[in-house]
């Protein structure tokens, strides 16, 4: 059979029928973005030596499960515990100062005979 020649399935005068493949697709609506799922960065946390402050810092952590917009509650909160932490070293009294040296008056040297 040619193209042109219906063939047996098909009456003469009309399209042959389509198959699901072949008809035409309705455009689909967009998918939407769906976020992943929180996941650690795996960023290294180098502990300072100061118990209050490496306590602070370990909060961070908290940050990698949860989704973006939580982070400025765990990063909010670790900056004022930061800042607290700062103020009450500056509050806390440092060493006493060194006394300053005080000149020497000892004047044998210039009291030779």
């Amino acid at each position: 059979m040619s193209d042109s020649m219906p063939g047996p399935d098909t009456a003469a005068g009309t399209a042959p029928a389509q198959t699901p493949q072949d008809a035409p697709q309705e455009p689909s609506a967009p998918v939407p973005h769906l976020p992943a799922d929180p996941a650690p960065l795996g960023v290294v946390r180098t502990p300072t030596g100061h118990a209050e402050v490496d306590v602070r810092l370990e909060r961070l952590a908290d940050a990698d499960h949860l989704p973006a917009d939580g982070h400025i509650e765990v990063y909010e909160d670790v900056h004022g515990a930061l800042r607290d932490a700062l103020t009450a070293l500056d509050a806390r009294p440092g060493p006493a100062p060194v006394p300053a040296p005080t000149p020497s008056y000892n004047n044998s040297y210039n009291n030779r005979s």
